[in-house]
C-alpha cells in the first residue's frame, strides 16, 4: 500500500474511532437522544449501557489494531459491521426510516474500517 493510501486507511479508522467513542459515551451517559431513539425502536432502556459498551470495545479495538496489533483491528471492525448490521435491521423491522441513516452511516463507517485493516 503507498503512503498515500496508508493514511487514507489511517484517517478512515481515526473517524471510526472517534465516532464510535462518542457514541459510547453518549450510551452509557443515557443522552436523552439516544433513549428516545432506542425506545423508539423498541430496545429496551436497560440494553443501551451494554450497547454503549459494545461500540466502546470497537472503537479501542480499532485504536489497538492501528496502533499496534492489526488483527484486533480486524476483529473490531467485524465485530461492528455486525453490531451496526443489526441496528440497521432494528430500524427497518421497527418501520423507522426517518433517522436510518445514522446507523446505515456507522455501518459503512465499520465496512471501510475493516477494508482499511484488510487493504493494510
Amino acid at each position: 500500500m503507498t503512503l498515500q493510501l496508508g493514511m487514507i486507511a489511517a484517517v478512515i479508522v481515526a473517524i471510526a474511532i472517534v465516532a464510535n467513542g462518542a457514541m459510547a459515551v453518549a450510551d452509557l451517559a443515557g443522552v436523552r437522544f439516544v433513549l428516545a431513539n432506542s425506545a423508539e425502536v423498541g430496545v429496551p432502556r436497560s440494553w443501551v449501557p451494554t450497547l454503549g459498551l459494545l461500540k466502546g470495545a470497537g472503537a479501542v479495538g480499532l485504536l489497538v489494531g492501528l496502533l499496534a496489533f492489526p488483527p484486533l483491528g480486524i476483529a473490531a471492525a467485524i465485530g461492528l459491521v455486525a453490531f451496526f448490521v443489526g441496528a440497521v435491521i432494528t430500524h427497518i423491522r421497527a418501520g423507522v426510516f426517518y433517522n436510518i441513516a445514522f446507523p446505515a452511516g456507522f455501518l459503512v463507517l465499520a465496512v471501510l474500517a475493516l477494508g482499511a485493516f484488510l487493504a493494510g
